[in-house]
């Protein structure tokens, strides 16, 4: 197979990670590139990340999948609204960097903000999500649009199933009987102790801990081969990132 798939996790406002892990990739224009979302809050370059994730669009063919963060900075674009858990959580560092923008450009990451989509299936029934999905007849059904990125219901479920069990057997989880792969972000592995892509069950978790001390981390869905930028707080020496 020619044309390759990468998935990328959470950046957090890391620019300089993400410009370092592409780099090191040696992308093509055949190359697609779904970005799981959450790409603001934690680094100070979240406005960086977005205005080069805009460019990036014009360069590859690019899908940019909503993240719980995400929602939360765009909320305060157009609405000014101040959420405490949001600027606890990184959100401080963001609305500082967008001090330094134009009116034209904050009007044009509010676009960007709009377009997100909430998921993607692609045509091998991948399912590719920020965070996941209740509804046990998937996500097309699913009844609060939230859970899409807040969910981590599904990530628990899959490292909960015994490995041994095939997706024929009855106790398999139906949530994971739908799709032949899922990938998220949005719970970092690092809670478990990883800083390279998980796999339970059907499910890849990519979120590899950009936000505090790991890694950002793009994976082609076809090979599994994976990439890596240096972990992230070293490229931001004066920075606290989430921690």
């Amino acid at each position: 197979m020619n044309n390759r798939t990468f998935v990328i996790g959470d950046i957090h406002g890391g620019l300089n990670a993400l410009q370092q892990l592409l780099g090191s990739i040696d992308l093509k224009k055949t190359d697609q590139l779904i970005f799981l979302g959450d790409y603001v809050d934690g680094w100070s370059d979240s406005p960086g990340v977005i205005s080069y994730l805009i460019d990036l669009k014009e360069k590859y063919d690019c899908i940019f999948i909503r993240g719980n963060h995400d929602a939360l900075c765009h909320n305060w674009l157009i609405q000014d609204t101040y959420n405490p858990e949001w600027i606890q959580h990184g959100g401080q560092v963001t609305m500082d960097a967008y001090a330094d923008l134009s009116k034209d450009e904050i009007n044009a990451h509010i676009y960007f903000f709009e377009k997100l989509t909430n998921y993607h299936i692609d045509d091998q029934n991948r399912l590719y999500l920020h965070a996941g999905f209740t509804n046990l007849h998937g996500p097309q059904r699913e009844y609060f649009e939230s859970l899409f990125y807040w969910d981590r219901t599904l990530w628990e479920t899959a490292l909960a199933v015994d490995p041994t069990l095939t997706k024929e057997d009855p106790k398999f989880p139906k949530r994971l009987q739908l799709f032949s792969e899922i990938y998220i972000g949005h719970t970092p592995v690092t809670r478990i102790e990883k800083t390279t892509p998980v796999n339970a069950a059907c499910v890849w978790n990519i979120d590899t801990g950009a936000a505090f001390k790991g890694p950002l981390t793009a994976l082609e869905v076809n090979s599994k081969k994976y990439w890596q930028s240096d972990p992230v707080y070293t490229l931001y020496p004066e920075e606290n990132g989430r921690n």
